[in-house]
């Protein structure tokens, strides 16, 4: 593998090889760095044994089929690393992830796994008895790293907060090209050495805080994206009310308001926010909210608006089944990709069947071709916006639920372009 030289001879490990670290630590080492790396998973050891990769990552598996990352031991990885990047998920119960409707309950993350870690880590970083910085890239709710791993911390453990602004499926360029580089610590001397990697991988903006002002700039910039795709959402609804209107030709020219709604992704009508971060941190600052007594739950509300907005669309559906039988198209949370975390496809299926509607899901990334159904009319709905679906050969007398609005009209089949109302 041809790799230029780093500017700065940092040794860097990794503890925690899953989805998120595994990517990006083969990132960094093809930008020309020794790294090593910990995880109790077996699967990460088949994963770099066998040379295969278990999710669709762009980029991911040419850099895997020549990694020479080793699987070390926690006291290894410290000993042998200048910097210890940390990216141990904090999960959240099935329940709120987005793929049922909002409980009544609200909770936090689960934190069981970071704060174990986290005391590993900081005790090894005593044994070995040199400074090291150690860099949480979890996400957390404001004010859990100073109340849950602030104490666990030795004196030669120096934290810094470093969440990435990645999407799982383009991991690698997201965190090699990243918008900005959000540091956050107590001390900023402790940020220099994450501050020279960063400037070796190509010099991004880096907002140096606090780190509880870091810990609310990452949940806040995934939930102002949940923010947009539910407004886009509403407007879909109201254009498919409104004869004459097209959602696409409104959102277009909302689009052009570049000074004030800032730029044009997120910004189109289709389905729900989804993926393993979105909806969970809405729910989860819904939390927050009621924990702080705020005066109004807005996360709540763009939860409640992802929610009902499926409703509406299984409305849509039920319309217009008139005794097909029912096929969501797609279950991954976005195109392309086999990840079904957070699935507004899923919450869509879900809604469907409380109300006693028998419902069939098919997933090219997914489920093996066999087992797509066919040889009769259906009444279709495109819940993942798989490139495979433009030309699905529908079968004749099938409708077609399109929420984003790029099938194609062809005879026989019903297409109903969501979100363009019927003059």
């Amino acid at each position: 593998m041809s790799r230029p030289l780093p500017t700065q001879a940092m040794r860097i490990g990794f503890v925690g090889l899953g989805k998120l670290g595994l990517p990006i630590a083969m990132a960094v080492e093809a930008r020309g760095y020794e790294v090593v790396g910990c995880d109790p998973d077996p699967a990460v050891a088949r994963t770099l044994q066998t040379r295969t990769m278990v999710h669709r990552e762009e980029g991911a598996q040419p850099l895997l089929d020549e990694t020479g990352i080793e699987l070390l031991s926690l006291d290894e990885v410290v000993r042998r690393s200048d910097l210890v990047f940390v990216t141990i998920q904090t999960p959240h119960d099935p329940r709120f992830e987005g793929v049922t409707p909002l409980p009544a309950e609200r909770r936090d993350f689960d934190y069981t796994r970071l704060i174990a870690g986290m005391r590993d880590v900081a005790a090894a970083v005593e044994r070995h008895g040199v400074p090291r910085v150690v860099v949480v890239v979890s996400t957390v709710l404001p004010g859990t790293l100073r109340r849950d791993i602030v104490p666990l911390l030795g004196p030669l453990s120096r934290l810094c907060y470093n969440p990435f602004f990645i999407a799982m499926g383009t991991a690698i360029a997201d965190f090699l090209h990243p918008e900005f580089v959000l540091l956050g610590a107590d001390d900023e001397a402790h940020t220099e050495p994450l501050r020279a990697l960063y400037a070796s991988l190509g010099g991004a903006p880096v907002v140096a805080t606090s780190i509880e002002n870091a810990e609310l700039i990452k949940v806040l910039y995934n939930t102002f994206v949940s923010t947009k795709i539910a407004f886009a959402n509403t407007a879909m609804e109201i254009c498919h009310r409104v004869p004459g209107a097209d959602v696409d030709t409104v959102l277009s020219a909302l689009k052009l308001g570049t000074k004030r709604v800032i730029s044009d992704r997120y910004l189109s009508g289709g389905m729900g926010d989804g993926g393993a971060c979105h909806p969970r941190d809405n729910i989860a600052l819904s939390h927050l909210s009621r924990s702080l007594g705020l005066s109004f739950d807005w996360f709540e509300s763009v939860m409640l608006q992802r929610e009902r907005q499926t409703a509406w669309l299984a409305d849509l559906v039920q319309a217009h089944a008139h005794g097909r039988d029912v096929v969501v198209l797609g279950r991954s949370f976005k195109p392309e990709s086999d990840i079904e975390t957070g699935s507004p496809a899923r919450l869509l299926c879900h809604l469907l069947e409380q109300r006693g509607v028998h419902v069939t899901s098919w997933d090219p990334q997914i489920d093996p071709a066999a087992s797509r159904p066919a040889g009769r009319p259906f009444c279709y709905f495109v819940g993942t916006r798989h490139e495979a679906f433009r030309s699905f050969g529908y079968e004749p007398g099938s409708v077609v639920l399109d929420p984003f609005r790029y099938v194609p009209q062809q005879p026989g089949v019903d297409v109903v372009p969501i979100g363009v109302g019927a003059s």
